[in-house]
């Protein structure tokens, strides 16, 4: 029988097969990971909807396949009919582990130290460890690729905890090695990054514009609002007030939280504001999206912020996470630098870049006197698709937006 890969959500037609969980020759029960899939929105790990054999495999880790396409020949019970759309949204864990070598179904789980969100587990076996108070990271499964399956959580519920597993960590390994060199396969995340990159330099006609801001005052308001958030359980960074400072003077410059349909030769201006954030992982840099910010405070956007952040570093990202931005936000401040050129996130027409605050020596003309003073500093730079946005436009959307920045007491007088 022939299994094809299934539906990956709304407007999702293919993916790249990043990673097989199975080879020719397995054993595969009902709802056991097959392989990953990364679409332009996030990888998704793709659940058996058979049991039986693998006979072959009809695609290549690496290769582009289509919704449709033939994944795996197999013997045995079940049909890809089965295999529903929110199964096949389930997030895959990038981290996860992977056997070196295929272990014995009568091996007997036993605790390791590991991580509960990087083990492979069905939804089934993580609920029953849940309930059962025990921590998925510290058990060695006993399934396919070190799978927990849930005689594993049982056996260990009543006192089997006699022998161990292997463990390996899944990343993109060399393939090959010569002197002086090692060859590491160009795929998943990485690869994905590179086809963004180039849609967006291939479409785009970027241009970048470079302003500095005062942010003393910004300083001090983070300082004061930081103590509240931390009452709550909330970590608050700079980020939730340059949004709200940003969406401040989209309002007046609507063109910068617009995109260009190419395919219809349409300007669509987006009256909601959904700001997508880039954000760094182990395994390369996503932007999933802070939405609705225009309606949300500043304490709202940062636990959502939060959210995005957890999800992004282990790898929990969903399809919707990634859906409906209007314009991208980056910040590399915590690293360090002036400013940037980023680059835009096409269909987007603009992304603005966030750097570091540093101390700065200025000068201030004080009751009519200039002196020098020591002020919290930084710049902002935002790249524009020059096509759509005039630079005059882009300077004058940085000069409203620096006002913002430097006043922030006057984002208080913005409506919802």
């Amino acid at each position: 029988m022939d299994f094809k890969l299934p539906e990956l959500g709304e407007g999702v037609h293919e993916g790249e097969l990043v990673k097989w969980r199975v080879a020719v020759g397995d054993l595969v029960k009902d709802d056991q990971p097959l392989c990953d899939i990364m679409t332009d929105k996030a990888t998704i790990e793709i659940p058996s909807p058979f049991s039986g054999k693998v006979i072959a495999l009809t695609s290549k880790e690496g290769q582009t396949v289509s919704v449709g396409q033939s994944l795996i020949e197999y013997e045995g019970t079940g049909s890809s009919a089965t295999t529903t759309k929110a199964e096949a949204q389930k997030p895959s864990p990038q981290k996860s582990t992977v056997a070196a070598s295929t272990q014995t179904a009568s091996a007997a789980p036993s605790l390791s130290a590991s991580s509960s969100q990087d083990v492979l587990a069905s939804p089934s076996t993580r609920k029953l460890a849940r309930e059962s108070g025990l921590n998925l990271g510290q058990i060695s499964g006993t399934g396919p690729h070190g799978r927990v399956l849930r005689s594993d959580v049982e056996q260990l519920i009543n006192g089997s905890t006699n022998a161990s597993a292997q463990q390996s960590a899944y990343s993109n390994k060399p393939t090959s090695a010569t002197r002086g060199e090692t060859k590491v396969a160009f795929k998943g995340l990485r690869k994905k990054i590179a086809e963004k990159m180039r849609l967006s330099k291939d479409h785009a006609a970027h241009f970048t514009y470079v302003e500095e801001a005062d942010a003393t005052q910004l300083v001090k308001l983070r300082a004061q609002a930081k103590e509240i958030a931390a009452q709550q359980g909330i970590k608050l960074t700079y980020l939730p007030f340059v949004m709200k400072a940003m969406v401040a003077a989209l309002r007046k410059y609507p063109i910068l939280n617009s995109s260009l349909d190419e395919a219809n030769n349409e300007l669509i201006y987006k009256h909601y504001f959904n700001i997508g954030l880039s954000i760094q992982t182990n395994d390369g840099l996503t932007a999933p999206v802070v939405k609705d910010v225009e309606h949300k405070s500043v304490l709202e956007i940062a636990k959502d912020i939060q959210t995005l952040v957890d999800k992004a570093r282990s790898n929990k990202l969903t399809l919707d996470d990634f859906q409906g931005g209007t314009i991208t936000l980056t910040n590399a401040g915590s690293i360090g630098g002036l400013f940037a050129t980023p680059v835009i996130n096409y269909p987007e027409v603009a992304i603005l870049g966030f750097n570091k605050i540093f101390k700065k020596p200025v000068v201030k003309t004080i009751n009519g006197v200039d002196k020098v003073v020591i002020r919290d500093w930084t710049y902002f730079s935002i790249s524009l698709d020059h096509r759509v946005v005039d630079g005059a436009i882009g300077a004058e959307f940085m000069k409203l937006f620096i006002q913002y920045i430097e006043n922030p007491n006057l984002l208080l007088l913005e409506a919802l």
